[in-house]
Protein backbone atom coordinates (compact mmCIF):
# COMPACT_ATOMS: atom_id res chain seq x y z
CA UNK A 1 0.00 0.00 0.00
CA UNK A 2 1.50 3.31 -1.13
CA UNK A 3 0.65 6.11 1.27
CA UNK A 4 0.09 9.53 -0.35
CA UNK A 5 1.68 11.46 2.53
CA UNK A 6 2.53 14.94 1.26
CA UNK A 7 0.98 14.25 -2.15
CA UNK A 8 -1.57 16.81 -3.31
CA UNK A 9 -1.71 15.98 -7.04
CA UNK A 10 -4.80 13.85 -7.60
CA UNK A 11 -3.66 12.51 -10.97
CA UNK A 12 -0.37 11.31 -9.51
CA UNK A 13 -2.17 9.64 -6.61
CA UNK A 14 -4.58 7.79 -8.91
CA UNK A 15 -2.11 6.79 -11.64
CA UNK A 16 0.87 5.80 -9.51
CA UNK A 17 -0.81 3.32 -7.22
CA UNK A 18 -1.33 5.43 -4.10
CA UNK A 19 -4.16 4.73 -1.71
CA UNK A 20 -6.95 7.28 -2.05
CA UNK A 21 -9.80 7.79 0.41
CA UNK A 22 -12.79 8.52 -1.81
CA UNK A 23 -14.36 11.91 -1.02
CA UNK A 24 -15.86 12.41 -4.46
CA UNK A 25 -19.46 11.98 -3.28
CA UNK A 26 -19.14 15.55 -1.99
CA UNK A 27 -18.84 16.93 -5.54
CA UNK A 28 -22.57 16.58 -6.21
CA UNK A 29 -23.29 18.01 -2.75
CA UNK A 30 -21.17 21.05 -3.58
CA UNK A 31 -23.04 21.61 -6.82
CA UNK A 32 -26.35 21.36 -4.97
CA UNK A 33 -25.12 23.89 -2.38
CA UNK A 34 -24.53 26.66 -4.92
CA UNK A 35 -21.77 28.01 -7.12
CA UNK A 36 -19.37 30.02 -4.93
CA UNK A 37 -17.92 28.28 -1.89
CA UNK A 38 -15.41 28.89 0.90
CA UNK A 39 -14.19 26.05 3.10
CA UNK A 40 -11.82 26.56 6.05
CA UNK A 41 -9.97 23.70 7.76
CA UNK A 42 -6.80 23.44 9.91
CA UNK A 43 -3.39 23.04 8.29
CA UNK A 44 -2.49 19.73 6.65
CA UNK A 45 -6.07 18.50 6.56
CA UNK A 46 -6.25 17.46 2.89
CA UNK A 47 -7.47 20.74 1.39
CA UNK A 48 -4.99 20.85 -1.51
CA UNK A 49 -5.69 17.27 -2.59
CA UNK A 50 -9.44 17.93 -2.54
CA UNK A 51 -8.95 21.00 -4.72
CA UNK A 52 -6.89 18.88 -7.11
CA UNK A 53 -9.79 16.41 -7.29
CA UNK A 54 -12.11 19.25 -8.28
CA UNK A 55 -9.62 20.49 -10.86
CA UNK A 56 -9.32 17.11 -12.54
CA UNK A 57 -13.05 16.43 -12.38
CA UNK A 58 -14.19 19.71 -13.94
CA UNK A 59 -11.28 20.60 -16.25
CA UNK A 60 -12.18 20.13 -19.90
CA UNK A 61 -8.49 19.53 -20.54
CA UNK A 62 -8.63 16.28 -18.51
CA UNK A 63 -11.69 14.91 -20.30
CA UNK A 64 -9.70 12.13 -21.95
CA UNK A 65 -8.36 11.06 -18.53
CA UNK A 66 -11.75 10.97 -16.84
CA UNK A 67 -12.27 7.20 -16.84
CA UNK A 68 -8.69 6.46 -15.80
CA UNK A 69 -8.97 8.85 -12.86
CA UNK A 70 -12.55 8.44 -11.70
CA UNK A 71 -14.01 5.14 -12.92
CA UNK A 72 -13.41 3.38 -9.58
CA UNK A 73 -14.67 6.30 -7.48
CA UNK A 74 -18.17 7.32 -6.45
CA UNK A 75 -18.36 10.30 -8.79
CA UNK A 76 -17.13 8.23 -11.73
CA UNK A 77 -20.12 5.94 -11.25
CA UNK A 78 -22.48 8.86 -10.52
CA UNK A 79 -21.16 11.77 -12.63
CA UNK A 80 -22.84 15.18 -12.65
CA UNK A 81 -23.72 17.04 -15.87
CA UNK A 82 -20.89 19.53 -15.17
CA UNK A 83 -18.05 16.99 -15.37
CA UNK A 84 -15.22 17.94 -17.75
CA UNK A 85 -16.98 21.16 -18.74
CA UNK A 86 -14.78 24.05 -17.54
CA UNK A 87 -11.47 25.69 -18.24
CA UNK A 88 -10.00 25.92 -14.74
CA UNK A 89 -8.07 28.86 -13.31
CA UNK A 90 -6.05 27.63 -10.33
CA UNK A 91 -4.34 29.93 -7.81
CA UNK A 92 -2.55 29.29 -4.53
CA UNK A 93 -0.79 31.68 -2.17
CA UNK A 94 1.41 29.54 0.08
CA UNK A 95 4.72 30.61 -1.49
CA UNK A 96 4.56 34.33 -0.78
CA UNK A 97 7.38 35.76 1.36
CA UNK A 98 6.24 37.83 4.33
CA UNK A 99 9.49 38.81 6.03
CA UNK A 100 10.67 41.68 3.84
CA UNK A 101 7.83 44.16 4.06
CA UNK A 102 5.18 45.58 1.76
CA UNK A 103 7.22 45.91 -1.45
CA UNK A 104 8.37 42.27 -1.53
CA UNK A 105 4.93 41.06 -0.50
CA UNK A 106 3.26 43.03 -3.28
CA UNK A 107 5.79 41.82 -5.83
CA UNK A 108 5.32 38.18 -4.85
CA UNK A 109 1.53 38.44 -4.90
CA UNK A 110 1.65 40.15 -8.29
CA UNK A 111 3.95 37.42 -9.61
CA UNK A 112 1.69 34.60 -8.35
CA UNK A 113 -1.27 36.20 -10.11
CA UNK A 114 0.70 36.61 -13.36
CA UNK A 115 1.93 33.01 -13.28
CA UNK A 116 -1.57 31.60 -12.73
CA UNK A 117 -3.14 33.71 -15.50
CA UNK A 118 -0.39 32.96 -18.01
CA UNK A 119 -0.56 29.25 -17.26
CA UNK A 120 -4.32 29.32 -17.96
CA UNK A 121 -3.96 31.25 -21.21
CA UNK A 122 -1.20 28.97 -22.43
CA UNK A 123 -3.02 25.77 -21.45
CA UNK A 124 -6.22 26.70 -23.26
CA UNK A 125 -4.60 27.91 -26.48
CA UNK A 126 -4.82 31.68 -26.21
CA UNK A 127 -2.38 33.68 -28.40
CA UNK A 128 1.09 34.40 -27.07
CA UNK A 129 0.22 38.08 -27.19
CA UNK A 130 -2.32 37.59 -24.37
CA UNK A 131 0.43 36.24 -22.10
CA UNK A 132 2.50 39.32 -22.85
CA UNK A 133 -0.56 41.45 -22.11
CA UNK A 134 -0.75 40.00 -18.61
CA UNK A 135 2.90 40.89 -18.08
CA UNK A 136 2.36 44.50 -19.13
CA UNK A 137 -0.36 45.11 -16.55
CA UNK A 138 1.24 46.69 -13.44
CA UNK A 139 -0.98 45.46 -10.58
CA UNK A 140 -2.81 42.30 -9.48
CA UNK A 141 -6.11 44.09 -9.96
CA UNK A 142 -5.30 45.30 -13.48
CA UNK A 143 -3.96 41.86 -14.44
CA UNK A 144 -7.25 40.30 -13.37
CA UNK A 145 -9.30 42.91 -15.25
CA UNK A 146 -7.23 42.31 -18.38
CA UNK A 147 -7.62 38.53 -18.01
CA UNK A 148 -11.40 38.75 -17.69
CA UNK A 149 -11.58 40.99 -20.77
CA UNK A 150 -9.60 38.41 -22.74
CA UNK A 151 -11.77 35.51 -21.52
CA UNK A 152 -15.12 37.29 -21.85
CA UNK A 153 -17.74 34.86 -23.14
CA UNK A 154 -16.15 31.90 -21.37
CA UNK A 155 -17.48 30.22 -18.24
CA UNK A 156 -14.56 29.55 -15.91
CA UNK A 157 -14.09 27.52 -12.73
CA UNK A 158 -11.82 29.40 -10.30
CA UNK A 159 -10.02 27.44 -7.56
CA UNK A 160 -8.02 29.27 -4.89
CA UNK A 161 -5.95 27.27 -2.40
CA UNK A 162 -4.51 28.68 0.85
CA UNK A 163 -6.17 32.05 0.28
CA UNK A 164 -5.04 33.29 3.71
CA UNK A 165 -1.63 31.64 4.05
CA UNK A 166 0.49 34.77 3.82
CA UNK A 167 -2.04 36.96 5.65
CA UNK A 168 -1.98 34.75 8.78
CA UNK A 169 1.76 35.23 9.04
CA UNK A 170 1.58 38.99 8.42
CA UNK A 171 -1.12 39.49 11.04
CA UNK A 172 1.04 37.86 13.72
CA UNK A 173 3.97 40.11 12.76
CA UNK A 174 2.57 43.49 11.71
CA UNK A 175 -1.08 44.49 12.22
CA UNK A 176 -0.58 47.78 10.35
CA UNK A 177 0.78 45.98 7.28
CA UNK A 178 -2.11 43.52 7.45
CA UNK A 179 -4.65 46.36 7.35
CA UNK A 180 -2.83 48.05 4.48
CA UNK A 181 -3.11 45.01 2.20
CA UNK A 182 -6.52 43.57 3.11
CA UNK A 183 -8.37 46.72 4.21
CA UNK A 184 -10.27 49.15 2.05
CA UNK A 185 -8.08 50.16 -0.89
CA UNK A 186 -5.59 47.34 -0.21
CA UNK A 187 -4.39 45.26 -3.14
CA UNK A 188 -5.87 42.02 -1.76
CA UNK A 189 -9.35 43.52 -1.45
CA UNK A 190 -9.05 45.05 -4.91
CA UNK A 191 -8.08 41.63 -6.27
CA UNK A 192 -11.26 40.05 -4.92
CA UNK A 193 -13.38 42.93 -6.19
CA UNK A 194 -12.39 42.00 -9.74
CA UNK A 195 -13.51 38.41 -9.08
CA UNK A 196 -16.89 39.63 -7.86
CA UNK A 197 -17.31 41.61 -11.07
CA UNK A 198 -16.42 38.51 -13.11
CA UNK A 199 -19.10 36.45 -11.31
CA UNK A 200 -21.68 39.14 -12.08
CA UNK A 201 -20.74 39.03 -15.75
CA UNK A 202 -20.92 35.25 -15.83
CA UNK A 203 -17.23 34.66 -16.58
CA UNK A 204 -16.46 33.00 -13.22
CA UNK A 205 -19.28 30.46 -13.17
CA UNK A 206 -18.08 28.48 -10.14
CA UNK A 207 -15.61 29.21 -7.37
CA UNK A 208 -14.07 27.18 -4.54
CA UNK A 209 -11.71 28.74 -1.99
CA UNK A 210 -9.81 27.01 0.84
CA UNK A 211 -7.92 28.40 3.82
CA UNK A 212 -7.33 28.00 7.53
CA UNK A 213 -8.80 31.07 9.24
CA UNK A 214 -11.42 33.72 8.42
CA UNK A 215 -8.90 36.50 9.07
CA UNK A 216 -9.30 37.72 5.49
CA UNK A 217 -12.96 36.88 5.01
CA UNK A 218 -13.98 40.45 5.77
CA UNK A 219 -11.65 41.59 2.98
CA UNK A 220 -12.77 38.83 0.67
CA UNK A 221 -16.51 39.03 1.27
CA UNK A 222 -16.67 42.82 1.40
CA UNK A 223 -15.59 42.84 -2.20
CA UNK A 224 -17.07 39.44 -2.97
CA UNK A 225 -20.25 39.05 -0.95
CA UNK A 226 -21.90 36.10 -2.68
CA UNK A 227 -19.58 33.33 -1.49
CA UNK A 228 -21.14 30.67 0.76
CA UNK A 229 -19.02 29.60 3.73
CA UNK A 230 -19.42 25.83 4.15
CA UNK A 231 -16.92 25.56 7.02
CA UNK A 232 -19.65 25.01 9.64
CA UNK A 233 -22.16 23.19 7.47
CA UNK A 234 -23.11 19.93 9.21
CA UNK A 235 -23.34 18.15 5.87
CA UNK A 236 -19.69 18.92 5.11
CA UNK A 237 -18.25 17.97 8.52
CA UNK A 238 -16.24 15.06 7.04
CA UNK A 239 -15.53 16.47 3.56
CA UNK A 240 -11.83 16.70 4.56
CA UNK A 241 -9.98 14.63 7.09
CA UNK A 242 -10.73 10.96 7.75
CA UNK A 243 -13.61 9.21 9.47
CA UNK A 244 -13.09 6.35 11.92
CA UNK A 245 -14.07 3.79 9.28
CA UNK A 246 -11.64 5.29 6.77
CA UNK A 247 -8.78 5.21 9.30
CA UNK A 248 -9.59 1.61 10.24
CA UNK A 249 -9.24 0.63 6.59
CA UNK A 250 -5.88 2.38 6.31
CA UNK A 251 -4.58 0.67 9.46
CA UNK A 252 -5.70 -2.84 8.52
CA UNK A 253 -2.52 -3.76 6.57
CA UNK A 254 -0.41 -2.81 9.63
CA UNK A 255 -2.44 -5.02 11.96
CA UNK A 256 -2.16 -7.93 9.53
CA UNK A 257 1.57 -7.52 8.82
CA UNK A 258 2.58 -7.02 12.45
CA UNK A 259 -0.22 -9.00 14.11
CA UNK A 260 -1.06 -5.97 16.23
CA UNK A 261 -3.99 -5.58 18.57
CA UNK A 262 -6.44 -3.82 16.24
CA UNK A 263 -8.38 -2.13 19.03
CA UNK A 264 -5.24 -0.81 20.72
CA UNK A 265 -3.75 0.53 17.49
CA UNK A 266 -7.01 2.26 16.63
CA UNK A 267 -7.28 3.68 20.16
CA UNK A 268 -3.72 5.05 20.00
CA UNK A 269 -4.21 6.70 16.59
CA UNK A 270 -7.51 8.13 17.84
CA UNK A 271 -5.88 9.65 20.93
CA UNK A 272 -3.16 11.26 18.85
CA UNK A 273 -4.96 12.50 15.75
CA UNK A 274 -8.75 12.48 16.15
CA UNK A 275 -11.16 14.89 17.84
CA UNK A 276 -12.08 17.49 15.20
CA UNK A 277 -15.72 18.52 14.86
CA UNK A 278 -16.87 21.41 12.68
CA UNK A 279 -20.51 21.53 13.69
CA UNK A 280 -21.64 21.29 17.31
CA UNK A 281 -24.23 18.62 16.46
CA UNK A 282 -22.13 16.59 14.04
CA UNK A 283 -22.23 12.96 15.13
CA UNK A 284 -18.72 12.02 14.09
CA UNK A 285 -15.36 13.52 14.92
CA UNK A 286 -12.69 13.69 12.22
CA UNK A 287 -9.02 12.64 12.11
CA UNK A 288 -6.37 14.99 10.72
CA UNK A 289 -5.66 13.30 7.39
CA UNK A 290 -2.00 14.19 7.00
CA UNK A 291 -1.16 13.24 10.56
CA UNK A 292 -2.67 9.77 10.07
CA UNK A 293 -0.84 9.34 6.76
CA UNK A 294 2.41 10.43 8.40
CA UNK A 295 1.96 7.80 11.11
CA UNK A 296 1.34 5.00 8.60
CA UNK A 297 4.10 6.13 6.25
CA UNK A 298 6.66 6.27 9.08
CA UNK A 299 5.54 3.13 10.89
CA UNK A 300 8.51 0.79 11.25
CA UNK A 301 7.30 -2.40 9.58
CA UNK A 302 10.43 -4.36 10.40
CA UNK A 303 10.26 -3.62 14.12
CA UNK A 304 6.47 -3.21 14.12
CA UNK A 305 6.97 0.04 16.01
CA UNK A 306 5.37 3.48 15.96
CA UNK A 307 7.36 6.48 14.71
CA UNK A 308 9.52 8.03 17.45
CA UNK A 309 8.00 11.39 16.66
CA UNK A 310 4.24 11.13 16.39
CA UNK A 311 4.05 14.50 14.63
CA UNK A 312 5.96 15.36 11.46
CA UNK A 313 8.47 18.18 11.98
CA UNK A 314 6.95 20.02 9.01
CA UNK A 315 3.49 19.98 10.61
CA UNK A 316 4.93 21.00 13.98
CA UNK A 317 6.67 23.89 12.25
CA UNK A 318 3.39 24.95 10.60
CA UNK A 319 1.60 25.03 13.91
CA UNK A 320 4.57 26.76 15.53
CA UNK A 321 4.19 29.60 13.04
CA UNK A 322 0.46 29.80 13.68
CA UNK A 323 1.17 30.21 17.39
CA UNK A 324 2.41 33.69 16.53
CA UNK A 325 -1.28 34.53 16.15
CA UNK A 326 -1.65 34.06 19.92
CA UNK A 327 -0.21 37.55 20.29
CA UNK A 328 -3.15 39.19 18.49
CA UNK A 329 -5.31 41.37 20.73
CA UNK A 330 -4.57 41.25 24.45
CA UNK A 331 -1.75 38.73 25.11
CA UNK A 332 -2.59 38.52 28.83
CA UNK A 333 -6.23 37.63 28.12
CA UNK A 334 -5.10 35.09 25.52
CA UNK A 335 -2.69 33.60 28.04
CA UNK A 336 -5.58 33.27 30.50
CA UNK A 337 -7.52 31.28 27.87
CA UNK A 338 -4.54 28.97 27.35
CA UNK A 339 -4.26 28.54 31.11
CA UNK A 340 -7.97 27.65 31.34
CA UNK A 341 -7.70 25.16 28.48
CA UNK A 342 -4.71 23.43 30.01
CA UNK A 343 -6.27 23.35 33.48
CA UNK A 344 -9.86 22.41 32.67
CA UNK A 345 -9.61 20.97 29.16
CA UNK A 346 -12.31 23.20 27.70
CA UNK A 347 -13.54 26.78 27.25
CA UNK A 348 -16.87 28.32 26.22
CA UNK A 349 -17.24 31.08 23.63
CA UNK A 350 -19.46 32.40 20.88
CA UNK A 351 -17.90 31.17 17.64
CA UNK A 352 -17.05 33.99 15.26
CA UNK A 353 -17.61 33.57 11.51
CA UNK A 354 -15.55 36.67 10.62
CA UNK A 355 -13.20 39.03 12.45
CA UNK A 356 -13.50 42.81 12.44
CA UNK A 357 -10.22 44.19 13.77
CA UNK A 358 -11.57 47.74 13.72
CA UNK A 359 -13.85 46.67 16.59
CA UNK A 360 -11.08 44.95 18.51
CA UNK A 361 -10.18 41.35 19.22
CA UNK A 362 -11.72 39.77 22.35
CA UNK A 363 -11.92 36.41 24.12
CA UNK A 364 -14.56 35.00 21.75
CA UNK A 365 -12.40 36.01 18.78
CA UNK A 366 -9.31 34.35 20.24
CA UNK A 367 -11.05 31.08 21.13
CA UNK A 368 -12.66 31.00 17.68
CA UNK A 369 -9.24 31.54 16.11
CA UNK A 370 -7.85 28.59 18.08
CA UNK A 371 -10.64 26.42 16.67
CA UNK A 372 -10.00 27.48 13.07
CA UNK A 373 -6.32 26.60 13.49
CA UNK A 374 -7.13 23.20 14.99
CA UNK A 375 -5.78 23.94 18.48
CA UNK A 376 -9.31 23.42 19.82
CA UNK A 377 -12.39 21.83 18.36
CA UNK A 378 -16.11 21.86 19.02
CA UNK A 379 -17.24 19.46 21.73
CA UNK A 380 -20.82 20.71 21.93
CA UNK A 381 -22.83 23.74 22.92
CA UNK A 382 -24.71 25.15 25.89
CA UNK A 383 -26.83 28.21 26.61
CA UNK A 384 -23.81 30.52 26.82
CA UNK A 385 -22.11 29.42 23.60
CA UNK A 386 -20.09 26.67 21.98
CA UNK A 387 -17.88 24.39 24.08
CA UNK A 388 -14.33 24.01 22.74
CA UNK A 389 -11.80 21.39 23.86
CA UNK A 390 -8.25 20.37 22.99
CA UNK A 391 -8.91 17.72 20.31
CA UNK A 392 -6.08 15.25 20.78
CA UNK A 393 -2.67 14.42 22.22
CA UNK A 394 -0.74 16.12 19.41
CA UNK A 395 -2.38 19.44 20.23
CA UNK A 396 -1.91 18.78 23.94
CA UNK A 397 1.83 18.41 23.39
CA UNK A 398 2.00 21.61 21.36
CA UNK A 399 0.09 23.50 24.03
CA UNK A 400 2.45 22.47 26.80
CA UNK A 401 5.52 23.17 24.69
CA UNK A 402 4.17 26.63 23.91
CA UNK A 403 3.10 27.12 27.53
CA UNK A 404 6.72 26.55 28.62
CA UNK A 405 7.95 29.15 26.12
CA UNK A 406 5.37 31.64 27.40
CA UNK A 407 6.19 30.83 31.02
CA UNK A 408 9.86 31.55 30.36
CA UNK A 409 9.17 34.68 28.33
CA UNK A 410 6.69 36.22 30.74
CA UNK A 411 8.89 35.58 33.76
CA UNK A 412 12.29 36.05 32.12
CA UNK A 413 13.51 32.64 33.24
CA UNK A 414 15.03 29.62 31.53
CA UNK A 415 14.03 25.99 32.11
CA UNK A 416 16.59 23.84 30.24
CA UNK A 417 15.07 21.15 28.01
CA UNK A 418 18.11 18.88 28.15
CA UNK A 419 17.90 18.59 31.93
CA UNK A 420 14.20 17.71 31.64
CA UNK A 421 14.89 15.02 29.02
CA UNK A 422 17.54 13.48 31.27
CA UNK A 423 15.19 13.63 34.26
CA UNK A 424 12.45 11.76 32.38
CA UNK A 425 15.02 9.23 31.14
CA UNK A 426 16.10 8.57 34.76
CA UNK A 427 12.45 8.04 35.67
CA UNK A 428 11.87 5.71 32.73
CA UNK A 429 15.02 3.59 33.01
CA UNK A 430 15.96 3.64 36.68
CA UNK A 431 12.74 4.51 38.53
CA UNK A 432 14.60 7.55 39.84
CA UNK A 433 12.25 10.49 40.34
CA UNK A 434 14.75 12.74 42.12
CA UNK A 435 16.12 14.50 38.98
CA UNK A 436 12.55 15.42 38.04
CA UNK A 437 11.86 16.60 41.59
CA UNK A 438 15.00 18.75 41.44
CA UNK A 439 13.89 20.34 38.14
CA UNK A 440 10.45 20.99 39.56
CA UNK A 441 11.93 22.61 42.69
CA UNK A 442 14.22 24.72 40.51
CA UNK A 443 11.30 25.92 38.36
CA UNK A 444 9.23 26.74 41.45
CA UNK A 445 12.12 28.72 42.90
CA UNK A 446 12.41 30.73 39.68
CA UNK A 447 8.68 31.44 39.78
CA UNK A 448 8.36 31.99 43.52
CA UNK A 449 8.50 35.80 43.38
CA UNK A 450 6.26 36.17 40.36
CA UNK A 451 2.52 36.11 39.73
CA UNK A 452 2.37 33.95 36.59
CA UNK A 453 1.64 30.75 38.49
CA UNK A 454 -0.82 30.59 41.35
CA UNK A 455 0.25 28.54 44.34
CA UNK A 456 -2.40 25.86 44.37
CA UNK A 457 -2.57 22.21 43.40
CA UNK A 458 -4.06 22.92 39.99
CA UNK A 459 -1.23 25.19 38.87
CA UNK A 460 1.43 22.96 40.40
CA UNK A 461 0.10 20.10 38.27
CA UNK A 462 0.23 22.29 35.15
CA UNK A 463 3.86 23.10 35.91
CA UNK A 464 4.78 19.42 36.31
CA UNK A 465 2.96 18.50 33.10
CA UNK A 466 4.78 21.31 31.29
CA UNK A 467 8.10 19.82 32.40
CA UNK A 468 7.09 16.27 31.45
CA UNK A 469 5.85 17.26 27.98
CA UNK A 470 9.32 18.43 26.99
CA UNK A 471 10.24 14.74 26.59
CA UNK A 472 8.54 12.43 24.08
CA UNK A 473 9.31 9.16 25.91
CA UNK A 474 5.93 8.67 27.60
CA UNK A 475 2.31 8.86 26.57
CA UNK A 476 1.07 11.34 29.18
CA UNK A 477 -2.47 11.19 30.52
CA UNK A 478 -3.77 13.96 32.77
CA UNK A 479 -6.63 12.97 35.06
CA UNK A 480 -7.75 9.94 33.04
CA UNK A 481 -11.14 8.62 34.10
CA UNK A 482 -10.73 5.16 35.65
CA UNK A 483 -13.76 3.70 37.37
CA UNK A 484 -14.95 7.25 38.14
CA UNK A 485 -11.64 8.06 39.80
CA UNK A 486 -9.14 10.58 38.41
CA UNK A 487 -5.44 10.09 39.24
CA UNK A 488 -3.49 13.24 38.46
CA UNK A 489 -0.92 11.89 35.97
CA UNK A 490 -0.23 8.59 34.26
CA UNK A 491 3.04 8.09 32.35
CA UNK A 492 2.51 5.13 30.03
CA UNK A 493 4.95 3.31 27.79
CA UNK A 494 4.45 4.11 24.13
CA UNK A 495 5.88 2.46 21.05
CA UNK A 496 8.72 2.55 19.95
CA UNK A 497 10.23 3.47 23.33
CA UNK A 498 11.01 0.71 25.81
CA UNK A 499 10.93 1.84 29.43
CA UNK A 500 11.67 0.01 32.64
CA UNK A 501 8.86 1.73 34.51
CA UNK A 502 5.45 3.27 33.99
CA UNK A 503 4.26 5.76 36.59
CA UNK A 504 1.25 7.06 38.46
CA UNK A 505 1.86 10.48 40.03
CA UNK A 506 -0.50 12.19 42.46
CA UNK A 507 0.15 15.81 43.48
CA UNK A 508 -0.62 17.48 46.78
CA UNK A 509 -0.13 21.12 47.74
CA UNK A 510 0.44 22.08 51.35
CA UNK A 511 0.11 25.74 52.35
CA UNK A 512 3.17 27.13 54.10
CA UNK A 513 0.90 28.64 56.72
CA UNK A 514 -0.19 25.13 57.77
CA UNK A 515 3.38 24.24 58.81
CA UNK A 516 4.73 20.75 59.39
CA UNK A 517 1.44 19.41 60.70
CA UNK A 518 -0.27 20.45 57.50
CA UNK A 519 2.56 18.93 55.46
CA UNK A 520 2.27 15.60 57.27
CA UNK A 521 -1.53 15.59 56.91
CA UNK A 522 -1.26 16.15 53.15
CA UNK A 523 1.34 13.39 52.90
CA UNK A 524 -0.93 10.88 54.62
CA UNK A 525 -3.93 12.02 52.58
CA UNK A 526 -1.96 11.59 49.37
CA UNK A 527 -0.57 8.16 50.26
CA UNK A 528 -4.08 6.93 51.10
CA UNK A 529 -5.39 8.31 47.79
CA UNK A 530 -2.62 6.66 45.75
CA UNK A 531 -3.13 3.35 47.55
CA UNK A 532 -6.80 3.52 46.56
CA UNK A 533 -5.93 4.15 42.92
CA UNK A 534 -3.66 1.11 42.90
CA UNK A 535 -6.65 -1.14 43.68
CA UNK A 536 -8.59 0.05 40.64
CA UNK A 537 -9.10 -2.28 37.71
CA UNK A 538 -7.15 -0.69 34.88
CA UNK A 539 -4.46 0.58 37.27
CA UNK A 540 -3.56 -2.69 38.98
CA UNK A 541 -3.25 -4.34 35.58
CA UNK A 542 -0.46 -1.98 34.45
CA UNK A 543 2.90 -3.70 34.29
CA UNK A 544 6.10 -2.13 35.62
CA UNK A 545 4.07 0.49 37.50
CA UNK A 546 5.59 2.80 40.09
CA UNK A 547 3.28 5.01 42.12
CA UNK A 548 4.31 8.35 43.58
CA UNK A 549 3.01 11.12 45.75
CA UNK A 550 4.64 14.46 44.92
CA UNK A 551 4.15 16.97 47.74
CA UNK A 552 5.06 20.68 47.60
CA UNK A 553 4.42 23.98 49.34
CA UNK A 554 5.50 26.00 46.32
CA UNK A 555 9.22 25.79 47.15
CA UNK A 556 10.03 22.50 48.85
CA UNK A 557 9.25 19.32 46.85
CA UNK A 558 9.13 15.81 48.29
CA UNK A 559 8.47 12.59 46.38
CA UNK A 560 7.07 9.58 48.26
CA UNK A 561 7.13 6.15 46.65
CA UNK A 562 3.93 4.18 47.33
CA UNK A 563 4.22 0.40 47.23
CA UNK A 564 2.50 -1.38 44.35
CA UNK A 565 1.81 -5.10 44.05
CA UNK A 566 5.22 -6.90 44.10
CA UNK A 567 4.47 -8.83 40.91
CA UNK A 568 3.97 -5.59 39.03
Amino acid sequence: MKIPYGESNFKKVMTQGYTYIDKTDYIAKLEAAGSYHILLRPRRFGKSLFLSVLEHYYDIGYQADFDALFSTLYIGKHPTPLKSSYPVLFMEFSGIATEQGFEQLYEDFNREIANALQKFLSRYGYPESTLAGVEREPSPQSKMKYFFRVTAGQKILLLIDEYDHFANTILSQDLKLFHSIVGKGGFVRSFYETIKTATQRGIVDRLFITGVTPLMLDSLTSGFNIGKNLSFDKGFNTVMGFTKAEVAGLLQPLTETCQLDTDKLMADVTRWYNGYRFHAKAQETVYNANMVLYFIDNFDREECAYPKRMLDDNIASDYGKLMGLFKIGNPDENYAVLDELINTGEVVAQQQRKFDFDKGFDRDDFISLLAYMGFTSLRGENLSGEVFAIPNHVMQELYFQYFKVELERRNQISIPNRALEEAVAALALHNDIQPLVAEMARALQLLSNRDAIGMDEKHIKVLLLTLLYQSSVYFIQSEPEINRKYPDILLLERSPYKVGHQHLIELKYSKKSDGEKGWEAKRQEGITQVSGYLKLTGINALMKLSAWLVLTDGERVEAVHVETHPSK
